[in-house]
């Protein structure tokens, strides 16, 4: 390899080892850095998935697992995202597969509860806060049950 691509792979090595990247992205950082030649930011994608620091499974999974436990989106909003950065619907599905499903659905419920405390007040709150759940990524047959036990009055 040339000095600059040995000088790209390796500052894209570093950047791997401290978080995770999908191929897409590590491709297009190697396509900034290389001025668009398409042909050199290929090699050093194939050469970091080869090395093992470029790993779409292992993205989604991490990807999956933050963005339920850590922001609250559910299961159709993460897999929208992983599809927009082309990851494979098998990765997507395998990474879903690892979320605890009771933990989503305890913080569900518990950010229901939080936002229907803003919303008890509006004539339309109800219908505001399932689409509140239904932006976050849940499908309705998980959000209606719980909306009904919150927006009922004891």
């Amino acid at each position: 390899m040339e000095t600059d691509v040995k000088s790209v792979k390796s500052a894209l090595e570093a950047l791997c080892a401290k978080r995770e990247y999908c191929v897409s992205e590590i491709r297009r950082k190697a396509l900034d850095r290389l001025d668009g030649d398409r042909q050199k930011a290929d090699e050093i994608v194939a050469a970091l998935v080869a090395d093992k620091f470029v790993d779409d499974a292992r993205y989604a999974a991490a990807f999956a697992r933050e963005k339920s436990g850590l922001q609250g989106w559910g299961p159709i909003k993460i897999r929208f995202q992983l599809r927009s950065k082309g990851i494979s619907d098998a990765d997507i599905s395998s990474a879903l597969g690892e979320i605890d499903t009771d933990k989503a659905s305890a913080r569900l419920e518990k950010l229901l509860h939080n936002k229907w405390r803003t919303l008890q007040d509006d004539p339309q709150g109800r219908l505001k806060l399932f689409k509140y759940a239904l932006t976050r990524g849940y499908e309705y047959e998980e959000i209606d049950p719980l909306v009904r036990k919150i927006t009922s009055p004891e």
